[in-house]
């Protein structure tokens, strides 16, 4: 089995997954989410080791290169590094409710890259600019802060709708779901968590922009808004450590958080830049 096989069937997987979280909390069955969190560690295993078979497939081509270096191996990676977050917050924090509202995103990821005609699976050479050391630190910790990200949004969601019922009234639908404190606390967590790799990966970005092309910054699109992203999130952090925001606010600004980043992975492919070979 190639590695594009295997991954295009772990996107059912996904599928599967985000289908018994969001029965398991529409019906009010927990128990039936256990099914959903086998689903989702099956699918997160695979996507690993599609991630591993297509980094020995390139070697087998005689291209040899980390499948990280276009926009169907970012997605799959995306993914992987989503549900591996979520996995563990579920893990610490024993509500599996909450994967109806983050694996979904594991799946449309990994279903983009998979079913969509425009994405080419195909193993490609690199082009000289990304022939370096960097490029595996530089994605890593940018897509680890960006799955961060997205689980914050997730929670974010979460506690928007319980402010129908905060008190989450035991027994129903909303009562399934962490409390409004709870949620509270991991999204802050989770914000500073992706924030830290955010950092790391314009860090390591400027490094290998001086290395390939004399200097650390030079306003590309994706330059741009990753430097968007870093200050709607700081000033995020920044409203809740000095001006004690929390709750709603946080939640709002968590959202527009995700957008920008949602706009700096994906938007700027379409945009001309040094970036734009993301698109391909």
């Amino acid at each position: 089995m190639t590695s594009s096989a295997l991954l295009s069937s772990i996107t059912f997987v996904y599928g599967l997954s985000t289908f018994i979280y969001l029965y398991a909390l529409v019906f009010k069955k927990p128990e039936t989410a256990r099914l959903a969190t086998w689903a989702a560690v099956i699918g997160f295993v695979g996507n690993f080791i599609g991630i591993i078979l297509r980094w020995i497939e390139s070697y087998r081509q005689g291209i040899g290169h980390a499948p990280l270096t276009n926009f169907y191996e970012s997605l799959v990676f995306f993914a992987f590094t989503l549900a591996l977050i979520y996995l563990v917050v579920e893990f610490k924090y024993k509500n599996r409710m909450i994967g109806a509202f983050i694996m979904p995103l594991s799946f449309i990821a990994m279903a983009w890259a998979s079913l969509s005609p425009n994405i080419s699976s195909r193993i490609q050479p690199l082009i000289p600019v990304l022939k370096s050391n960097w490029l595996i630190a530089h994605v890593i910790v940018c897509f680890i802060g960006y799955a961060a990200f997205a689980v914050a949004f997730g929670l974010s969601i979460i506690y928007l709708i319980k402010q129908r019922d905060p008190a989450g009234k035991e027994g129903s639908l909303l009562g399934l779901l962490p409390k409004n404190q709870v949620l509270d606390e991991l999204t802050h967590q989770m914000i500073m968590f992706g924030f830290i790799f955010l950092t790391a990966g314009i860090m390591t970005g400027a490094v290998w922009a001086n290395s390939a092309w004399g200097s650390y910054w030079g306003w590309d699109p994706k330059e741009t808004w990753s430097l968007i992203t870093w200050l709607v999130y700081a000033a995020l952090l920044h409203a809740r450590m000095m001006h004690g925001w929390h709750g709603k606010r946080i939640a709002y600004l968590s959202i527009v958080g995700f957008a920008a980043v949602i706009f700096t992975y994906f938007g700027v492919n379409y945009l001309p830049g040094l970036h734009s070979y993301g698109s391909s």
